[in-house]
């Protein structure tokens, strides 16, 4: 017994040094179908979204504005051209708020400047502007926007961040919001931590080329999750 005891240690030993070494599992899409798709602004200028289409993508989020009161001055143009495409599009926003009073006030701004526009995927928060704020405070943030935005389009929003915040910033509160992750390099985003068992769209480079566009732009992945559901496109209309 007391050698079966001893055998049993080793290899538990040895089991426990084995995943301290090994590399945290890589996050994967929350399905088998994947569509290849971009996300751009104003500083793409002018973009040829039919040649956009022909080098294979087929999902197109834009920015629509950031803070309070700024609209993308590429925005409608953006959209009008991906609409006439056929691509399938949606809008971001970039949140500057420092407050969750503020959160509030560019989260209601995002969905009234959206909206009546016929978009195919959900809105996402894009907050990656951090400093000087603890976590909570970017948590509070955090929540205070994507709850304006869910209230203001009835639509569930998709989160934006990068690896390091997904496994360490954002907590429980954020999990029901998809994910859509930015990680440049790996094959597949390295998120750890428990908020979220897979993604929905994944930034895997920020100096894509693309038919169609001059300068870089960032190259996605998406899945289904980040399209509105029939009932959802329905809400618009009520």
């Amino acid at each position: 017994m007391k050698r079966l005891k001893a055998t049993a240690a080793f290899l538990l030993s040895v089991m426990m040094l084995l995943c301290c070494l090994s590399p945290a599992l890589a996050l994967s899409p929350d399905s088998r179908r994947v569509y290849d798709g971009i996300d751009v602004s104003v500083y793409q200028g002018e973009i040829n979204f039919e040649e956009v289409r022909r080098s294979g993508i087929r999902v197109v989020y834009i920015r629509a504005g950031y803070g309070i009161g700024a609209e993308d001055a590429y925005f409608r143009r953006n959209a009008q051209g991906a609409k006439q495409a056929g691509l399938r599009f949606g809008f971001y926003f970039y949140v500057t708020a420092r407050t969750p009073y503020e959160a509030e006030l560019q989260g209601r701004y995002f969905a009234s400047i959206i909206k009546g526009t016929d978009y195919d995927c959900r809105p996402a928060m894009d907050f990656e502007e951090y400093s000087g704020l603890s976590h909570t405070e970017i948590k509070n943030i955090g929540l205070a926007f994507i709850r304006a935005l869910e209230d203001g389009t009835k639509h569930l929003p998709l989160l934006y961040t990068d690896a390091y915040a997904a496994s360490l910033v954002w907590g429980s509160d954020f999990s029901r919001y998809p994910l859509w992750v930015a990680d440049y390099g790996p094959t597949e985003p390295d998120v750890t931590g428990d908020t979220w068992k897979s993604w929905a769209g994944f930034q895997y480079s920020d100096s894509g080329r693309v038919s169609g566009i001059e300068d870089a732009v960032d190259l996605d992945k998406f899945t289904r999750a980040v399209f509105l559901t029939e009932d959802e496109k329905d809400e618009r209309c009520r």
